[in-house]
């Protein structure tokens, strides 16, 4: 999701060969996610034998996107063209309900 014309998103703490100009502040992206019922239904028999459960993979990835994309845009409102030191965070809230949060600094760079 990152073309050369999208946000310079980075877990480094700088972006090689430019210069932070400004650090604008932390910029998160926050989902709570629960599987679907037929996709708890299908995890559910999966984890009987064991091994990948690419129902709940795909939930995982689908939220952590969401949180990615609620990040940027979160960036963009400061002005920034840049995020370093990005995370990722995930909290079991209750069974079956997970908070997956993005996180990292809006930079403007040179």
């Amino acid at each position: 999701m990152n073309s050369p014309a999208s946000m310079i998103v980075t877990t480094a703490n700088q972006v090689q060969g430019r210069s932070v100009r400004a650090e604008l502040g932390i910029v998160r992206g926050l989902v709570v996610r629960t599987p679907n019922v037929l996709q708890g239904i299908f995890g559910a028999f999966r984890m009987l034998f064991g091994g990948n459960i690419a129902t709940y993979e795909g939930v995982c990835e689908k939220a952590r996107q969401h949180a990615y994309d609620r990040m940027v845009a979160h960036a963009r409102t400061l002005g920034a063209d840049g995020i370093v030191a990005m995370r990722y965070d995930a909290t079991e809230l209750m069974s079956g309900i997970t908070e997956i949060l993005a996180y990292g600094t809006a930079v403007k760079l040179d």
